[in-house]
């Protein structure tokens, strides 16, 4: 396993005295818990805890991340003390003892009321080598200051198991706790070898003292005791440490005298002076222009995070320096030249009046207008009054030692306003688990050199030294079948001291609103260098977007230089990222990876109020990797977490430096991507989030009264969907039929059915005759996929159409369920055997057969009809009903369904998509919005008549 740094940081030791303490309580495990037992508690959602353990025989360093309120998971790194990692040498002696990477998930299924107690269901080695899986359930009441567990496992957690913890109240951060440890430590991993083998099931006794984000415990069993010490860290905290040191806004000592509209024009020292007092302030490839009255800006800052507030800054700048006869200002930010989101203010008046607190909020936005960007707000000057004003802007090579900067601990940097930069720091990189060592690192002094050499025409270099490292010629080689894309590492590593990690040179642009392009061709990374680009549409006020990459690559030799082995490869991803609840953002990629493999590639990633991302992914691909712990039963996929860090929250200056890093296996070729030299989708993602958040304005005026608007707040947005539910429940019950034309209707689907039945024998007699044609061959298999086709088209519409496709996509799905759910009811009573079972027409199964097998009704038929009637009839479009009917038609093709079965199926479906269509088909009546406030949220469904 490695751990990348890509942007060192921790100045968190400095942070944890600053702030408040946080109720956690992980067990040895990393888990909420006890000592060993859990409890069915998650944790305050956003807490990240990190830890050590030693609990003889096993030392443990873990992780754990209340990534929901309802969702704990946890990693942790086992070591296993009288058992050796390896029987061979010179691996024996390198590894040392035995460690296991394990992965462990709790979810809360109730979460604890006034009555009854929280309940949760966790999984102890979720994927892996499985040494250690456990399952359990368990339920946690709070007593005043008494919290009491009960549970039961199987497993290691061997059947019934208990926790009490006792906070005292006048002591609040000491606690007493206690258990019943139900691990059955005969059945652990070579328990035999280790003292594991005498201890058993019994009561734990232990005391826990907490300080801060610090806290540790220590217990006894009655054959050893164990510690354990933690850090956590509450990610939903805005900020860790106050901003004492950052700058103040835009105010002169001495007025600047403004020009009037014709001496602006003649005179481009008015502009070199505003774009000299923005750069002072941290602004970088500063444009200007002024027509009509407008003000116009481009600009993007390196230093402050928000985009709203480096807006509000660069406006109270400009009006210092604009023309007389200046009536509007237009800003847009920019992100490598791309220009992302623009902001118009059209009452200046308005606008002093706002940032003098004379206004309210509410008041100004009458006056702004937030929106995305297009390739017509890129001011392009021509060639004399740009080479004017880039003389006027000219700076020296200046280097500076600076910390806390683009991630780093300490730099040597020279960087200009042009994002022109020379830059050293030190870089270093981890690897665990490998049979030369368990802990291996590589520190390197890192070298760059970044060149803006157009309009979003960069290049962007890197060169690294080895300074120390521990990594042998020892390291095991790859055994890996497929094409060595990654799996090559340790070679990489020791085949040169000094390498070219990084010389590609990047053109960025912006074809339409929404739309972003990339251009790339070098040095990617430091296996592979080649050409391709990226196409970015993400449209604003959306919570979807998508993109496509292509990228020719070679792979580079291993000694760092402008060597090539002989592989090539075309790597071509589609993307797709949706925005969910909880700042999550989903994205899924197919297509085809590096070593050729085609699958898919899973991220789900949560962002906190902090600023900090967690997230991990999921591979799936065709890459059939057997090489241990893979086998050909089980080939392994790719999988990993990662972490993305920003400084600025642990500063006492507001800060855009992010730290990077992922825990991945690094041997392995399946699932692997290169690495981007500009991924456009994280380039713009933060920008277009603090525009579409609120208002779009954020911290923009930094007024005092408005530190809690939600705008500066980051409200976490929950999902709560009962309300709709509920809402749509109540209406489909007061639109079901009433008897009568029930009954009729009832009895004209009868007459049908029974019509279809007296056809059933000769219509699969023909389908019999016919198996061996081609066509009903593709007409039985496209058959068996429509239903799943059809529910992911329905989803598609919900989750990216307009609120009229939204709401109709989402009553297919309702209409699909129910349809599924009384198909298999039917099922159960009638139990008719298939056609291919050769039995006749309406004889029954044989006994033991699965009823949920059985023939009556079709169920794709029902799914079919439930997905298409809501939506031919919202749109009018009666062709769907064909479409459904061809469909359902090609079950009774592979002689899956009598005929009858699938009209019966099909009429099912049709009545229940009509129903619910007809009861919820008003969109109006389900507005759904998200309701934030400081420090909550909710979802609040509005009916109206």
């Amino acid at each position: 396993m490695r751990i990348i740094f890509a942007r060192k940081l921790f100045v968190t030791a400095m942070a944890m005295g600053l702030v408040g303490g946080v109720q956690a309580a992980p067990n040895l495990d990393g888990q909420d818990g006890y000592i060993k037992m859990p409890n069915a508690l998650t944790g305050t959602d956003g807490t990240w805890s990190w830890g050590n353990s030693f609990d003889r025989p096993y030392s443990t360093t873990w992780t754990s991340v209340s990534f929901l309120p309802v969702v704990q998971a946890g990693f942790r790194y086992v070591g296993v003390i009288g058992v050796p990692g390896f029987t061979e040498e010179p691996y024996k002696s390198e590894y040392g003892r035995y460690k296991d990477k394990v992965f462990d998930v709790k979810i809360q299924l109730l979460p604890e009321s006034r009555y009854l107690p929280a309940i949760a269901f966790g999984r102890l080695d979720l994927f892996g080598t499985n040494l250690w899986r456990a399952d359990y359930i368990a339920m946690t009441k709070n007593f005043g200051s008494l919290e009491a567990s009960l549970g039961y496992g199987s497993g290691l957690i061997d059947k019934a198991f208990g926790g009490l913890r006792w906070t005292p109240e006048r002591f609040p951060s000491w606690s007493l706790v206690g258990e019943y440890d139900a691990h059955n430590y005969q059945k652990d991993f070579n328990s035999a070898s280790t003292f594991a083998s005498q201890r058993k099931k019994g009561v734990s006794t232990g005391i826990e003292y907490r300080w801060g984000w610090l806290s540790t415990q220590v217990a006894h069993q009655n054959a050893t005791n164990s510690i354990n010490f933690m850090v956590n860290i509450p990610l939903n905290e805005r900020e860790f440490v106050p901003k004492f040191q950052e700058p103040g806004f835009y105010s002169p000592s001495e007025l600047p005298t403004r020009p009037s509209a014709a001496q602006w024009q003649e005179d481009d020292s008015y502009q070199i002076k505003l774009a000299k007092a923005l750069q002072k302030q941290d602004y970088a490839l500063v444009s200007s222009s002024y027509a009509n009255g407008t003000l116009s800006l481009n600009l993007t800052n390196t230093r402050i995070s928000n985009v709203g507030r480096s807006v509000g800054r660069a406006v109270r700048t400009a009006l210092y320096f604009m023309p007389l006869e200046t009536k509007a200002i237009k800003v847009t930010h920019t992100e490598m030249s791309m220009p992302v989101v623009t902001y118009e203010f059209f009452n200046l008046p308005k606008l002093q009046e706002y940032l003098a607190g004379k206004i309210n909020r509410e008041q100004f936005n009458q006056y702004v207008l937030v929106r995305s960007a297009d390739s017509s707000d890129l001011i392009v000057q021509d060639d004399q009054t740009a080479t004017a004003i880039a003389a006027g802007l000219q700076e020296g090579i200046d280097f500076n030692v600076v910390s806390s900067e683009d991630g780093d601990i300490v730099q040597l940097r020279s960087r200009d306003s042009l994002l022109n930069r020379i830059k050293i720091a030190p870089k270093v990189s981890f690897f665990f688990n490998d049979p030369s060592g368990a802990y291996l690192y590589d520190l390197k002094a890192v070298a760059n050199y970044d060149r803006r050499l157009g309009s979003g025409l960069y290049f962007n270099s890197e060169v690294g030294a080895t300074i120390a490292t521990n990594n042998t010629k020892n390291m095991k080689a790859s055994n890996s079948l497929l094409p060595h894309v990654r799996s090559d590492v340790a070679e990489y590593i020791n085949g040169s001291r000094v390498k070219i990690d990084q010389a590609v040179v990047n053109q960025f642009f912006k074809p339409g609103t929404d739309w972003y392009g990339r251009f790339s061709a070098g040095i990617y990374e430091e296996m592979f260098a080649g050409s391709g680009g990226q196409l970015l549409y993400s449209p604003a006020g959306k919570r979807w977007s998508a993109d496509l990459s292509i990228d020719a690559l070679r792979q580079r030799d291993i000694y760092g230089g402008l060597g090539f082995r002989h592989y090539d490869t075309l790597q071509t991803l589609l993307s797709v990222h949706y925005r969910l609840p909880y700042d999550m953002t989903a994205t899924a990629r197919a297509g085809q990876f590096l070593a050729k493999d085609e699958g898919l590639r899973f991220e789900l990633k949560r962002r906190f109020r902090s600023g900090i991302e967690i997230g991990a992914w999921y591979t799936y691909t065709n890459a059939h990797d057997i090489t241990s712990p893979g086998s050909p039963n089980s080939p392994y996929q790719d999988k990993g977490v990662f972490f993305s860090i920003p400084l600025g929250p642990m500063l006492t200056m507001d800060n855009r430096s992010v730290g990077n890093f992922a825990l991945s296996p690094w041997s392995r070729d399946g699932g692997q991507m290169v690495a981007s030299p500009g991924d456009l989708y994280g380039i713009v993602e933060n920008s277009q989030r603090d525009a579409s958040r609120f208002d779009g304005l954020g911290n923009f005026s930094e007024r005092n009264d408005e530190i809690n608007h939600p705008a500066n707040a980051n409200p976490i947005e929950t999902f709560q969907p009962w309300p709709a539910v509920k809402l749509r429940l109540d209406d489909s019950v007061n639109e079901f039929p009433e008897l009568s034309p029930l009954v009729q209707g009832s009895l004209l689907a009868t007459g049908a059915i029974g019509i279809a039945a007296l056809s059933d024998s000769r219509w699969d007699s023909l389908m019999k005759h016919g198996q061996h044609n081609r066509l009903l061959k593709y007409w039985g298999d496209g058959a068996s996929a429509a239903p799943v086709i059809g529910a992911g088209l329905a989803g598609m519409a919900m989750a990216f159409g307009d609120e009229r496709l939204q709401n109709t996509g989402f009553i297919a799905l309702q209409a699909a369920a129910v349809s599924v759910a009384g198909n298999m009811a039917i099922k159960q009573v009638v139990n008719r055997a298939r056609p291919g079972d050769g039995n006749g027409a309406w004889s029954t199964q044989p006994a033991g057969e699965s009823r949920s097998s059985s023939s009556f009704a079709s169920t794709h038929a029902a799914a079919n009809f439930a997905l298409v009637t809501p939506f031919a009839s919202e749109y009018d479009a009666p062709w769907l009903y064909g479409v459904a009917a061809v469909a359902s038609l090609g079950r009774t093709a592979n002689r899956q369904h009598w005929l009858s079965d699938v009209v019966a199926g099909g009429l099912g479906g049709f009545a229940v998509g009509k129903w619910l269509w007809s009861s919820q088909r008003d969109a109006s009546r389900y507005q759904t919005m998200f309701g934030l406030a400081p420090n909550s949220a909710s979802i609040t469904v509005q009916k109206s008549y």
